[in-house]
C-alpha cells in the first residue's frame, strides 16, 4: 500500500476498528509493521472476526469512547503516537430516530478523544466527518472550500465533528486532520441497512433487493482500500505542514444513482432478480444528490482512486461468497 510511511513502526490507535473500513485499515497497519491498539466497546463476534488473520498482533482495550479515563489510559500505556478515529455511528435512519445516541456518540465522542491527544501529546490525529457535512447543495462536486450546511441530525453531527476537529489545530496546534470521504463499500460491510451489503445478501440468495427510495438518488462511491490508501497517506502528510488543520475529501469520483449499483450487483452475482423499490423521490432525511472533488488531497499526496465501482463490486461481491456468514 503506498502513503504507508514504509520502514517507520509507529504505535497507532484506532477507534473504530472493527468497522468496514476500520478493519481493513488495521489489517494495513499491522501488514506494514505498526503497533496498533484498537478500541472495542462491544462484544460483537462477526465483527471481531473480520480481524482473525491479525487478531493476535492488537493490543485491545476493552470500553466506551466517553469512558472517563479510559483514552488517556490507552494512549499513555501503549505510548501512541497516531490515532485514527473512525468510530462513530454513521447509520442516517438510526440518527433520524435517536439524534440524542447519535450526538452523544459523534460529537462527545469526538471531543472527548481529541482532548485526550492534546493532553498525551498525540504526533498525528485523522478523524472521519462525512460529505454529508456538506448538506444539500446545488454546487456539485462538493469541495472543501464550501461551507457546511447540514440540515439533518446524521449529517450534523458529522459537521461539528468536523469543525471541532479542526478546531484543535487551530487553538491548540494538535496535528489534525479530517477527511469527508463519500460512500464507503468493500467487503465486511455487516450492516444489511446499507445499500450495498444489503443488494448483495439478497442477489447471493436469489431474492429481490430492497430500495428505499425510488432509486434515482445519487452517491458518490469509493472503494475501502482506496480509502485505506487516502488515510495512510494523509497520516504521512500530518508530518509537514500541509495537511494540519485542514478537511479533505475522497470519492471515486462521479455519482451513480442507486437503481444502478444495484444492477450492476445483480449482474455480478448472476441473477436477474428485480429490485424491490419501495420509496418514491429520496428518503426523508436524506440527500438526493452527492459526488467530492478529491483534488485537494491528491495535490498534496498524490492519491487516486484505482478500483473503479464495477471492479469494486466484483471485490466485493467474492467477498461475500467467500464469507456467507457475513450476510447471516
Amino acid at each position: 500500500m503506498e502513503g504507508a510511511g514504509a520502514g517507520v513502526s509507529r504505535a497507532v490507535l484506532v477507534t473504530g476498528g472493527y468497522g468496514l473500513l476500520g478493519s481493513w485499515l488495521v489489517r494495513a497497519l499491522v501488514q506494514r509493521g505498526d503497533r496498533v491498539v484498537v478500541l472495542q466497546r462491544d462484544r460483537a463476534p462477526r465483527a471481531a472476526a473480520l480481524l482473525d488473520d491479525v487478531q493476535d498482533a492488537l493490543a485491545v482495550v476493552h470500553g466506551d469512547l466517553v469512558e472517563p479515563g479510559l483514552l488517556a489510559r490507552a494512549l499513555g500505556e501503549y505510548d501512541v503516537d497516531t490515532v485514527f478515529h473512525l468510530a462513530a455511528q454513521t447509520l442516517v435512519g438510526t440518527a433520524n430516530r435517536s439524534p440524542l445516541a447519535t450526538f452523544e456518540s459523534n460529537v462527545r465522542g469526538t471531543w472527548t478523544l481529541l482532548e485526550a491527544c492534546r493532553l498525551h501529546g498525540a504526533r498525528r490525529v485523522l478523524v472521519a466527518a462525512s460529505d454529508k457535512a456538506y448538506g444539500a447543495s446545488a454546487s456539485l462536486p462538493y469541495r472543501e472550500d464550501q461551507p457546511l450546511d447540514p440540515r439533518y441530525p446524521y449529517d450534523v453531527s458529522k459537521a461539528a465533528t468536523d469543525m471541532i476537529a479542526r478546531s484543535y489545530w487551530h487553538t491548540f496546534a494538535l496535528p489534525v486532520a479530517v477527511t469527508r470521504f463519500a460512500n464507503l463499500y468493500g467487503g465486511g460491510d455487516l450492516n444489511r441497512s446499507r445499500l450495498v451489503p444489503e443488494a448483495i445478501g439478497a442477489a447471493l440468495a436469489g431474492r429481490a433487493p430492497v430500495i428505499r427510495s425510488d432509486g434515482s438518488p445519487e452517491r458518490d462511491f469509493l472503494y475501502v482500500e482506496d480509502a485505506v490508501d487516502a488515510y495512510l497517506r494523509l497520516a504521512d502528510a500530518l508530518d509537514g505542514d500541509g495537511a494540519r488543520g485542514e478537511a479533505f475529501n475522497a470519492g471515486g469520483g462521479e455519482p451513480h444513482a442507486v437503481r444502478d449499483v444495484v444492477a450492476r450487483i445483480c449482474a455480478l452475482a448472476g441473477t436477474d432478480v428485480e429490485p424491490d423499490v419501495r420509496g418514491s423521490g429520496t428518503p426523508a432525511g436524506e440527500i438526493d444528490r452527492q459526488y467530492v472533488d478529491a483534488s485537494k488531497l491528491t495535490a498534496l499526496t498524490g492519491w487516486a482512486p484505482r478500483v473503479g465501482l464495477d471492479e469494486g463490486l466484483r471485490r466485493t461481491v467474492d467477498w461475500y461468497r467467500a464469507h456467507p456468514q457475513a450476510l447471516a
